[in-house]
């Protein structure tokens, strides 16, 4: 059987050209540490992109430019 790990269903997210803030990842994929995550993804070489937002707390929205999905 083939189990997908938090970071193989982020990776799909991020390569099918979702945006992703902590609240999504916790709601979709029951990720409580989105920022680990992609600290992981980006060491095995993916580029993950970051911009910041200010709600009621900050917080970021990761992403990967379309010429970056295509890679590995």
């Amino acid at each position: 059987m083939d189990k997908q790990t938090q970071e193989d269903r982020i990776l799909a997210a991020l390569k099918a050209g979702r945006m992703l803030t902590p609240w999504k990842a916790l709601t979709d994929f029951n990720c409580f540490r989105l920022g680990a995550r992609i600290y992981n993804l980006r060491r095995k070489g993916y580029a993950i992109q970051a911009d910041h937002a200010k709600g009621k707390s900050h917080y970021a929205i990761y992403y990967m430019r379309a010429k970056d999905r295509r890679r590995k």
